[in-house]
């Protein structure tokens, strides 16, 4: 086995045990990247050099005093929406060409804290307002989707090129490109962690959180990075995960099942592997409950009410100085924010309050909730609508946000770890979700999945050579 196909937890052991140096692991990944990155195309900027002496930086601390913990030495990359400072973030737009962080976000500095390697910056469909990431080839058939919006960290992390990655989430953007690419997704608690120095898509919406090869490496990046930020005004003071939730695996604990929404216009292979990992935690103890999901029927509207003129505001001026420097798919967008009216916007947060109390109340019936992450496996580079059983046609972005935003709206904890593959062997996930501050519950409960299972940490099984 090859160092880059290590994953976070079993690549920190080895550096602990000194079985493995930090430059040795680094030097594995950039080659791993140079092997895939002309057919994946993942990373906007590489920094090969930096990287390496961060990393003999990182083997020489650990040399002298031992690991500050689990992320030492560990490379790792970030969404091209967070800033590094000196680095370019771009945004993948070429309305930031020229762009030069001058100080580090709040996620950076953590994760400077802590030890790891920053390889680089990894694509994002433009300015996060997407779910494709078209510059960006899914790891395990380049002629489909990556998912997005952050879907160079996804599939970075799938095919070796990063030991874990940071991420954004306003509308599913951290849990779709994972759930497409067969890794695990983090969205945490809104506020949990600090948004300080990254690109906004929607505040009342954005989060970010890891992307990661098992779930027991989201919780120990999570446990890194989260903790309040008092220059993010939605930063909180909430519980930091640090370790999983004790008990006898699930033994006890109430798993959502639910009735109505997440399994509506689902293809039959993801009903089919979802269903049957909510089986696999029912045999590892869990309580099944079938649960109502209240408001349905309004939550499209509250995600686009509360998203669309959030980001028009946000890109107000340059939108109006550059126009033709964004992306048609991005532009269209965004001038349509500017014909949402007050009133509307005001609606939709009213409508976004009841929703929480209404699912705060469906939390006090259970612990977990359980349902696909996507309605569908990646499509197709191009495919523009996907068309479904009972005759209707979705555009596919809408499909790939309809499961996901409800934990944006609500802002509790959403975690999708992958549960199976389908009839052309890709990836399917499962997206488990908690109430507010319940991450240590999700983490749990998906690693005691995972752990139950063969094939855990898994790459995308690509035709090219590994790196040697």
């Amino acid at each position: 086995m090859q160092p880059f196909e290590l994953s976070l937890t079993e690549a920190s052991r080895a550096v602990r045990a000194r079985e493995l140096s930090p430059v040795e692991l680094t030097e594995s990944v950039l080659a791993r990247i140079a092997a895939v990155e002309g057919r994946l195309s993942a990373y906007v900027t590489v920094a090969a050099d930096a990287a390496l002496a961060a990393a003999a930086r990182a083997e020489r601390e650990i040399s002298e005093g031992g690991p500050r913990g689990p992320l030492h030495g560990i490379p790792m990359a970030l969404k091209d929406l967070i800033d590094a400072a000196g680095m370019p973030t771009t945004a993948s737009s070429r309305v930031r060409a020229g762009h030069l962080a001058e100080h580090d976000s709040g996620v950076a500095e953590r994760l400077g804290a802590a030890g790891a390697v920053l390889l680089g910056k990894t694509h994002t469909h433009e300015f996060a307002y997407g779910l494709i990431t078209p510059q960006t080839n899914n790891a395990w058939d380049p002629g489909r989707v990556a998912g997005g919006s952050s879907g160079g960290s996804a599939v970075a992390v799938a095919a070796g090129g990063a030991t874990f990655a940071m991420g954004t989430d306003t509308g599913g953007s951290i849990r779709v490109p994972a759930a497409l690419n067969g890794v695990v997704g983090l969205k945490p608690t809104y506020g949990l962690v600090p948004r300080t120095g990254v690109t906004s898509l929607s505040w009342s919406l954005d989060h970010v959180g890891p992307l990661t090869r098992t779930v027991q490496d989201a919780a120990l990046v999570l446990a890194a990075v989260a903790g309040h930020d008092p220059r993010d005004p939605a930063s909180v003071s909430g519980p930091v995960p640090n370790r999983f939730r004790g008990g006898d695996g699930l033994r006890g604990l109430r798993v959502g099942v639910p009735r109505n929404h997440y399994f509506d216009r689902v293809t039959p292979e993801v009903e089919e592997s979802v269903r049957g990992a909510i089986e696999r935690l029912a045999e590892l103890g869990a309580e099944l409950v079938d649960v109502e999901i209240p408001m349905a029927r309004y939550l499209q509207a509250v995600q686009w009410g509360l998203m669309v003129p959030e980001a028009t505001a946000y890109h107000e001026r340059s939108l109006r100085a550059t126009p033709d420097l964004y992306a048609a798919d991005v532009r269209i967008l965004l001038e349509a924010g500017e014909l949402t009216s007050a009133g509307d916007y005001l609606r939709a947060q009213r409508a976004r309050a009841l929703m929480r109390d209404v699912w705060a109340r469906m939390f006090d019936g259970i612990d977990v909730l359980a349902a696909p992450t996507v309605p569908m496996t990646a499509a197709e580079a191009g495919q523009e609508a996907v068309e479904w059983a009972d005759g209707t046609t979705e555009a596919v972005s809408d499909s790939y946000v309809r499961l996901c935003a409800p934990a944006n709206i609500t802002g509790i904890p959403a975690l999708t770890l992958p549960v199976g593959h389908g009839r052309a062997g890709l990836p399917i996930g499962m997206q488990l979700m908690a109430r507010p501050f319940g991450d240590a519950t999700v983490l749990h409960v998906g690693r005691v999945y995972e752990e139950s299972v063969a094939g855990t940490g898994r790459l995308a099984p690509l035709a090219v050579p590994l790196a040697a």
